[in-house]
Protein backbone atom coordinates (compact mmCIF):
# COMPACT_ATOMS: atom_id res chain seq x y z
CA UNK A 1 0.00 0.00 0.00
CA UNK A 2 2.29 2.93 1.05
CA UNK A 3 5.08 1.48 -1.68
CA UNK A 4 1.94 2.72 -4.55
CA UNK A 5 1.33 5.75 -2.68
CA UNK A 6 5.12 6.32 -2.55
CA UNK A 7 5.04 6.03 -6.40
CA UNK A 8 2.02 8.61 -6.52
CA UNK A 9 3.97 10.66 -4.23
CA UNK A 10 6.71 10.69 -5.92
CA UNK A 11 5.15 11.26 -9.59
CA UNK A 12 4.30 14.53 -7.79
CA UNK A 13 7.37 15.33 -6.78
CA UNK A 14 6.97 14.99 -3.24
CA UNK A 15 10.19 15.52 -0.87
CA UNK A 16 10.88 12.38 0.78
CA UNK A 17 8.72 10.38 -1.44
CA UNK A 18 11.47 8.29 -3.11
CA UNK A 19 12.54 6.58 0.25
CA UNK A 20 9.40 4.10 -0.36
CA UNK A 21 11.83 2.63 -3.62
CA UNK A 22 14.00 1.16 -1.21
CA UNK A 23 13.61 -1.99 -0.16
CA UNK A 24 16.07 -1.62 2.57
CA UNK A 25 13.36 1.14 4.05
CA UNK A 26 10.41 -1.04 3.50
CA UNK A 27 12.40 -3.70 5.34
CA UNK A 28 12.89 -1.65 8.27
CA UNK A 29 9.21 -0.33 8.53
CA UNK A 30 8.10 -3.76 7.34
CA UNK A 31 9.98 -5.09 10.83
CA UNK A 32 8.96 -2.26 12.76
CA UNK A 33 5.35 -2.52 12.66
CA UNK A 34 5.52 -6.25 12.30
CA UNK A 35 7.04 -5.86 15.99
CA UNK A 36 4.91 -3.40 17.65
CA UNK A 37 2.01 -5.63 16.09
CA UNK A 38 2.85 -8.73 17.90
CA UNK A 39 4.05 -6.56 21.42
CA UNK A 40 1.29 -4.23 21.98
CA UNK A 41 -2.36 -6.06 20.00
CA UNK A 42 -0.39 -9.47 21.40
CA UNK A 43 -1.20 -8.92 24.58
CA UNK A 44 -4.49 -8.03 23.97
CA UNK A 45 -5.10 -11.54 21.74
CA UNK A 46 -3.66 -13.32 24.62
CA UNK A 47 -6.03 -11.75 27.07
CA UNK A 48 -8.85 -13.00 24.84
CA UNK A 49 -7.79 -16.32 24.67
CA UNK A 50 -7.17 -16.10 28.73
CA UNK A 51 -11.26 -15.11 28.87
CA UNK A 52 -12.55 -17.81 26.43
CA UNK A 53 -9.66 -20.08 27.97
CA UNK A 54 -8.26 -21.36 25.29
CA UNK A 55 -5.43 -23.25 26.93
CA UNK A 56 -3.03 -25.94 25.56
CA UNK A 57 -4.11 -29.71 27.25
CA UNK A 58 -1.10 -31.34 29.00
CA UNK A 59 -0.43 -34.79 28.36
CA UNK A 60 1.64 -36.05 31.38
CA UNK A 61 5.42 -37.42 30.02
CA UNK A 62 6.96 -36.73 33.23
CA UNK A 63 8.90 -33.55 32.47
CA UNK A 64 10.03 -31.64 34.72
CA UNK A 65 8.07 -28.06 35.15
CA UNK A 66 5.30 -29.50 32.59
CA UNK A 67 2.13 -29.53 34.54
CA UNK A 68 2.88 -25.70 35.06
CA UNK A 69 1.75 -25.00 31.82
CA UNK A 70 -1.48 -26.54 31.64
CA UNK A 71 -3.59 -23.72 30.94
CA UNK A 72 -1.42 -21.56 29.40
CA UNK A 73 -3.20 -20.25 26.01
CA UNK A 74 -2.52 -21.61 22.58
CA UNK A 75 -3.84 -20.91 18.89
CA UNK A 76 -1.25 -17.61 19.41
CA UNK A 77 0.05 -18.13 16.12
CA UNK A 78 -2.82 -15.76 14.84
CA UNK A 79 -0.75 -13.35 16.30
CA UNK A 80 2.15 -14.70 14.53
CA UNK A 81 -0.41 -14.33 10.96
CA UNK A 82 -1.16 -10.70 11.56
CA UNK A 83 2.01 -9.60 12.29
CA UNK A 84 3.05 -10.81 9.10
CA UNK A 85 0.53 -10.41 6.75
CA UNK A 86 -0.31 -6.79 7.77
CA UNK A 87 2.91 -5.04 7.15
CA UNK A 88 3.81 -7.05 3.89
CA UNK A 89 0.29 -5.86 2.70
CA UNK A 90 1.31 -2.29 3.83
CA UNK A 91 4.64 -2.25 2.82
CA UNK A 92 5.49 -4.94 -0.01
CA UNK A 93 4.56 -4.71 -3.76
CA UNK A 94 1.71 -6.73 -3.63
CA UNK A 95 1.59 -7.71 -7.20
CA UNK A 96 4.91 -9.20 -7.46
CA UNK A 97 4.34 -12.95 -7.40
CA UNK A 98 6.76 -13.86 -5.14
CA UNK A 99 4.97 -11.75 -2.57
CA UNK A 100 1.68 -13.04 -3.38
CA UNK A 101 2.63 -17.08 -3.16
CA UNK A 102 4.35 -15.87 0.77
CA UNK A 103 0.87 -14.53 1.29
CA UNK A 104 -0.94 -17.49 0.42
CA UNK A 105 1.80 -20.02 1.76
CA UNK A 106 0.73 -18.20 4.83
CA UNK A 107 -2.78 -17.98 5.11
CA UNK A 108 -3.04 -21.61 3.51
CA UNK A 109 -0.91 -23.16 6.65
CA UNK A 110 -2.49 -20.87 8.89
CA UNK A 111 -5.74 -21.89 8.29
CA UNK A 112 -4.55 -25.96 8.43
CA UNK A 113 -3.38 -24.90 11.78
CA UNK A 114 -6.12 -23.42 13.05
CA UNK A 115 -8.32 -26.24 12.09
CA UNK A 116 -6.06 -28.49 14.17
CA UNK A 117 -5.84 -26.36 17.04
CA UNK A 118 -9.77 -25.24 17.32
CA UNK A 119 -10.50 -29.25 17.19
CA UNK A 120 -7.64 -29.88 20.14
CA UNK A 121 -9.10 -26.60 22.02
CA UNK A 122 -12.99 -26.92 21.01
CA UNK A 123 -13.86 -30.39 20.43
CA UNK A 124 -11.38 -31.74 23.05
CA UNK A 125 -9.80 -34.13 20.87
CA UNK A 126 -6.29 -34.35 21.73
CA UNK A 127 -5.87 -36.07 18.09
CA UNK A 128 -6.66 -32.95 16.61
CA UNK A 129 -6.76 -32.74 12.66
CA UNK A 130 -6.36 -36.35 11.19
CA UNK A 131 -2.34 -36.66 9.99
CA UNK A 132 -4.01 -37.37 5.95
CA UNK A 133 -5.84 -33.98 5.56
CA UNK A 134 -2.29 -31.97 7.04
CA UNK A 135 -0.63 -34.14 4.57
CA UNK A 136 -3.00 -33.18 1.63
CA UNK A 137 -2.87 -29.48 3.08
CA UNK A 138 1.08 -29.56 2.51
CA UNK A 139 0.99 -31.55 -0.63
CA UNK A 140 -1.62 -28.76 -2.29
CA UNK A 141 1.04 -25.80 -1.15
CA UNK A 142 3.42 -27.91 -2.63
CA UNK A 143 1.77 -28.51 -5.80
CA UNK A 144 0.41 -24.71 -6.04
CA UNK A 145 4.03 -23.39 -5.43
CA UNK A 146 5.64 -25.69 -7.82
CA UNK A 147 2.88 -25.37 -10.62
CA UNK A 148 3.47 -21.69 -10.26
CA UNK A 149 6.91 -21.29 -10.57
CA UNK A 150 6.28 -23.70 -13.40
CA UNK A 151 3.74 -21.61 -15.63
CA UNK A 152 4.07 -17.95 -14.18
CA UNK A 153 6.14 -15.90 -16.83
CA UNK A 154 7.75 -13.73 -14.31
CA UNK A 155 9.46 -16.33 -12.19
CA UNK A 156 12.67 -16.93 -13.72
CA UNK A 157 16.28 -16.89 -13.41
CA UNK A 158 19.14 -14.42 -14.94
CA UNK A 159 22.79 -15.65 -15.57
CA UNK A 160 24.97 -12.75 -14.98
CA UNK A 161 28.28 -11.33 -16.52
CA UNK A 162 30.73 -9.20 -15.26
CA UNK A 163 30.12 -7.29 -18.99
CA UNK A 164 26.06 -6.87 -17.63
CA UNK A 165 26.86 -5.61 -14.73
CA UNK A 166 28.34 -2.76 -15.57
CA UNK A 167 26.42 -1.92 -18.41
CA UNK A 168 22.63 -2.32 -16.27
CA UNK A 169 20.61 -1.40 -19.50
CA UNK A 170 21.66 -4.10 -21.48
CA UNK A 171 20.76 -6.30 -18.58
CA UNK A 172 17.02 -5.87 -18.84
CA UNK A 173 16.74 -8.23 -22.14
CA UNK A 174 14.15 -11.01 -22.24
CA UNK A 175 16.65 -13.44 -23.71
CA UNK A 176 18.97 -13.58 -20.59
CA UNK A 177 15.95 -14.70 -18.48
CA UNK A 178 15.58 -18.74 -18.07
CA UNK A 179 12.73 -20.92 -17.60
CA UNK A 180 14.74 -23.59 -15.67
CA UNK A 181 14.59 -26.11 -12.89
CA UNK A 182 18.05 -25.22 -12.44
CA UNK A 183 18.66 -24.57 -8.15
CA UNK A 184 21.95 -23.31 -6.35
CA UNK A 185 23.80 -26.50 -5.17
CA UNK A 186 26.32 -25.62 -2.51
CA UNK A 187 29.87 -27.09 -2.31
CA UNK A 188 30.19 -27.13 -5.97
CA UNK A 189 32.43 -25.04 -8.10
CA UNK A 190 29.71 -23.58 -10.75
CA UNK A 191 27.23 -23.38 -7.16
CA UNK A 192 24.53 -24.73 -9.81
CA UNK A 193 22.86 -27.90 -11.12
CA UNK A 194 19.27 -28.75 -12.47
CA UNK A 195 16.74 -31.84 -11.74
CA UNK A 196 16.74 -32.94 -15.10
CA UNK A 197 20.17 -34.36 -14.29
CA UNK A 198 18.74 -36.56 -12.00
CA UNK A 199 16.70 -38.27 -15.10
CA UNK A 200 20.10 -39.42 -16.67
CA UNK A 201 18.11 -42.47 -17.76
CA UNK A 202 15.93 -41.01 -20.54
CA UNK A 203 17.00 -38.70 -23.48
CA UNK A 204 17.54 -35.39 -22.84
CA UNK A 205 14.32 -34.03 -24.47
CA UNK A 206 11.96 -36.07 -22.15
CA UNK A 207 14.17 -34.85 -19.20
CA UNK A 208 13.87 -31.53 -20.08
CA UNK A 209 9.90 -32.16 -20.25
CA UNK A 210 9.55 -34.32 -17.07
CA UNK A 211 12.17 -32.33 -15.11
CA UNK A 212 9.43 -30.09 -13.74
CA UNK A 213 7.62 -33.12 -12.48
CA UNK A 214 10.94 -34.09 -10.48
CA UNK A 215 10.97 -30.42 -9.55
CA UNK A 216 7.47 -30.45 -8.35
CA UNK A 217 7.92 -33.65 -5.90
CA UNK A 218 11.03 -32.06 -4.29
CA UNK A 219 9.12 -29.17 -3.58
CA UNK A 220 6.34 -31.05 -2.10
CA UNK A 221 8.46 -32.91 0.50
CA UNK A 222 10.23 -30.24 1.35
CA UNK A 223 7.32 -28.58 2.42
CA UNK A 224 5.94 -31.33 4.01
CA UNK A 225 9.30 -31.89 6.65
CA UNK A 226 10.15 -28.59 6.74
CA UNK A 227 6.24 -27.63 8.02
CA UNK A 228 6.61 -30.97 10.26
CA UNK A 229 9.65 -30.32 11.86
CA UNK A 230 8.77 -27.08 12.85
CA UNK A 231 5.48 -28.24 14.37
CA UNK A 232 8.03 -31.22 16.18
CA UNK A 233 10.48 -28.57 16.90
CA UNK A 234 7.70 -26.24 18.75
CA UNK A 235 8.12 -28.41 22.64
CA UNK A 236 9.86 -25.76 24.59
CA UNK A 237 9.21 -22.37 25.10
CA UNK A 238 11.02 -20.28 22.52
CA UNK A 239 12.68 -22.84 20.90
CA UNK A 240 10.92 -23.01 17.71
CA UNK A 241 10.19 -19.43 17.86
CA UNK A 242 14.03 -18.28 18.22
CA UNK A 243 15.49 -20.88 16.18
CA UNK A 244 12.88 -19.44 13.23
CA UNK A 245 13.88 -16.19 13.66
CA UNK A 246 17.71 -16.95 12.99
CA UNK A 247 16.55 -18.90 9.96
CA UNK A 248 14.52 -15.82 8.64
CA UNK A 249 17.22 -13.84 9.10
CA UNK A 250 19.74 -16.00 6.71
CA UNK A 251 16.81 -16.56 4.02
CA UNK A 252 16.52 -12.53 4.29
CA UNK A 253 20.31 -12.46 2.90
CA UNK A 254 20.32 -14.83 0.85
CA UNK A 255 16.87 -13.05 -0.88
CA UNK A 256 19.03 -9.69 -0.93
CA UNK A 257 21.63 -11.24 -2.86
CA UNK A 258 19.47 -13.11 -5.39
CA UNK A 259 17.32 -10.09 -5.97
CA UNK A 260 20.50 -7.67 -6.47
CA UNK A 261 22.25 -8.62 -9.85
CA UNK A 262 25.75 -6.88 -8.66
CA UNK A 263 25.76 -9.13 -5.39
CA UNK A 264 24.86 -12.00 -7.46
CA UNK A 265 27.20 -11.85 -10.00
CA UNK A 266 30.09 -11.07 -7.23
CA UNK A 267 29.27 -14.28 -5.70
CA UNK A 268 28.35 -16.32 -9.46
CA UNK A 269 25.07 -17.61 -7.81
CA UNK A 270 21.86 -17.07 -9.98
CA UNK A 271 20.28 -13.37 -10.29
CA UNK A 272 16.88 -14.52 -9.65
CA UNK A 273 14.64 -10.87 -10.94
CA UNK A 274 12.14 -9.50 -8.18
CA UNK A 275 13.22 -11.87 -5.15
CA UNK A 276 14.24 -8.55 -3.60
CA UNK A 277 10.91 -7.52 -2.40
CA UNK A 278 10.89 -10.93 -0.53
CA UNK A 279 13.02 -9.04 1.69
CA UNK A 280 9.93 -7.22 2.88
CA UNK A 281 8.04 -10.43 3.92
CA UNK A 282 11.04 -11.77 5.74
CA UNK A 283 11.53 -8.88 7.62
CA UNK A 284 7.89 -8.86 8.85
CA UNK A 285 8.60 -13.03 9.87
CA UNK A 286 11.52 -11.66 12.24
CA UNK A 287 9.57 -8.81 13.64
CA UNK A 288 6.97 -11.42 14.14
CA UNK A 289 8.81 -13.98 15.55
CA UNK A 290 11.11 -11.23 17.91
CA UNK A 291 7.67 -9.90 19.22
CA UNK A 292 6.23 -13.42 19.39
CA UNK A 293 9.17 -14.53 21.63
CA UNK A 294 8.46 -11.84 24.49
CA UNK A 295 5.79 -13.76 25.36
CA UNK A 296 7.05 -16.99 23.96
CA UNK A 297 9.90 -16.79 26.04
CA UNK A 298 10.51 -19.08 29.55
CA UNK A 299 7.89 -18.90 31.26
CA UNK A 300 5.35 -18.88 28.57
CA UNK A 301 2.46 -16.59 28.29
CA UNK A 302 1.19 -18.61 25.23
CA UNK A 303 2.06 -20.99 22.88
CA UNK A 304 1.65 -20.55 19.09
CA UNK A 305 0.37 -24.04 18.49
CA UNK A 306 -0.18 -25.84 15.37
CA UNK A 307 -1.67 -22.24 13.89
CA UNK A 308 1.59 -20.93 14.08
CA UNK A 309 4.18 -23.87 13.82
CA UNK A 310 2.81 -24.95 10.47
CA UNK A 311 2.76 -21.78 9.14
CA UNK A 312 6.62 -20.75 10.23
CA UNK A 313 7.75 -24.39 8.54
CA UNK A 314 6.05 -23.70 5.33
CA UNK A 315 7.04 -20.12 4.88
CA UNK A 316 10.72 -21.16 5.49
CA UNK A 317 9.73 -24.22 2.97
CA UNK A 318 8.48 -22.07 -0.01
CA UNK A 319 10.79 -18.89 0.81
CA UNK A 320 13.89 -21.55 0.16
CA UNK A 321 12.49 -23.09 -3.09
CA UNK A 322 11.90 -19.71 -4.02
CA UNK A 323 15.07 -17.93 -4.08
CA UNK A 324 16.39 -21.27 -5.07
CA UNK A 325 18.26 -22.57 -1.78
CA UNK A 326 16.38 -25.36 -0.88
CA UNK A 327 18.78 -27.49 -0.95
CA UNK A 328 20.58 -25.36 2.13
CA UNK A 329 17.59 -26.53 3.97
CA UNK A 330 19.58 -29.31 5.94
CA UNK A 331 21.76 -27.08 6.91
CA UNK A 332 19.81 -24.03 7.92
CA UNK A 333 17.25 -26.05 9.42
CA UNK A 334 19.25 -28.33 10.83
CA UNK A 335 17.36 -27.81 14.54
CA UNK A 336 14.48 -29.32 12.60
CA UNK A 337 15.91 -31.71 10.92
CA UNK A 338 17.58 -33.19 14.19
CA UNK A 339 14.62 -32.99 15.81
CA UNK A 340 12.88 -34.81 13.00
CA UNK A 341 14.93 -37.67 12.69
CA UNK A 342 15.35 -38.36 16.51
CA UNK A 343 11.80 -38.72 16.27
CA UNK A 344 12.40 -41.27 13.10
CA UNK A 345 15.05 -42.86 14.39
CA UNK A 346 13.29 -43.27 17.97
CA UNK A 347 10.04 -45.00 16.76
CA UNK A 348 12.18 -47.09 13.75
CA UNK A 349 14.40 -48.63 16.24
CA UNK A 350 11.32 -49.33 19.14
CA UNK A 351 9.50 -50.97 16.85
CA UNK A 352 12.59 -53.13 15.48
CA UNK A 353 14.08 -54.27 18.86
CA UNK A 354 10.68 -55.18 19.60
CA UNK A 355 10.02 -57.25 16.63
CA UNK A 356 13.25 -58.71 17.32
CA UNK A 357 13.50 -59.01 20.99
CA UNK A 358 9.91 -59.00 22.22
CA UNK A 359 10.12 -55.53 23.65
CA UNK A 360 10.97 -52.12 22.50
CA UNK A 361 14.17 -50.13 23.41
CA UNK A 362 14.74 -46.86 23.23
CA UNK A 363 18.11 -44.79 21.86
CA UNK A 364 16.94 -41.34 23.76
CA UNK A 365 15.17 -40.81 26.66
CA UNK A 366 12.36 -39.80 25.41
CA UNK A 367 11.69 -37.96 21.49
CA UNK A 368 11.81 -35.38 20.30
CA UNK A 369 15.25 -34.40 21.31
CA UNK A 370 14.78 -31.75 22.90
CA UNK A 371 12.71 -33.77 25.69
CA UNK A 372 15.90 -36.03 25.38
CA UNK A 373 18.08 -33.52 27.54
CA UNK A 374 15.15 -32.71 29.55
CA UNK A 375 14.87 -36.56 30.89
CA UNK A 376 18.39 -36.02 31.97
CA UNK A 377 17.26 -32.78 34.34
CA UNK A 378 18.82 -30.28 31.90
CA UNK A 379 16.70 -26.95 32.78
CA UNK A 380 14.35 -26.02 29.94
CA UNK A 381 16.01 -22.54 29.28
CA UNK A 382 19.50 -23.97 28.75
CA UNK A 383 18.47 -26.29 26.59
CA UNK A 384 16.54 -23.96 24.62
CA UNK A 385 19.77 -21.38 24.72
CA UNK A 386 22.44 -24.07 23.20
CA UNK A 387 19.95 -25.01 20.30
CA UNK A 388 19.91 -21.11 19.39
CA UNK A 389 23.55 -21.28 19.69
CA UNK A 390 23.87 -24.35 17.06
CA UNK A 391 20.94 -22.38 14.81
CA UNK A 392 23.46 -19.41 14.88
CA UNK A 393 26.37 -21.74 13.66
CA UNK A 394 24.32 -23.10 10.94
CA UNK A 395 23.34 -20.05 10.12
CA UNK A 396 26.90 -18.52 9.57
CA UNK A 397 27.67 -22.00 7.78
CA UNK A 398 24.53 -21.88 5.64
CA UNK A 399 26.17 -18.10 4.33
CA UNK A 400 29.49 -18.94 3.84
CA UNK A 401 28.68 -21.98 2.11
CA UNK A 402 28.45 -19.37 -0.96
CA UNK A 403 31.84 -18.83 -1.12
CA UNK A 404 33.00 -22.69 -0.05
CA UNK A 405 33.23 -24.80 -3.17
Amino acid sequence: MFYYLGELLYDMEVPGSGLYQYITVRAALAFSVSLIISIIFGKGIIRFLQKRQIGETIRDLGLEGQMQKKGTPTMGGIIIIASIVIPTLLFAKIHNIYIILMLATTLLMGTIGFIDDYIKVFKKNKKGLSGKFKVIGQVSLGLIVGLTMWLHPNIVIRETTVQETAIVSEIDTPQADLKTTQTNVPFFKNNSGDYKSLLFFIDDESAEKWSWVVFIAVVIFIVTAVSNGANITDGLDGLATGSSAIMGVTLGVLAYLSGNIIYANYLNIFYIPDTGELVVFIASFIGAMVGFLWYNSFPAQVFMGDTGSLTIGGIIAVYAVLIRKELLIPILCGIFLIENLSVIMQVSYFKYTKRKYGEGRRIFLMSPLHHHYQKKSIPEPKIVTRFWIIGLLLAVLTIITLKIR
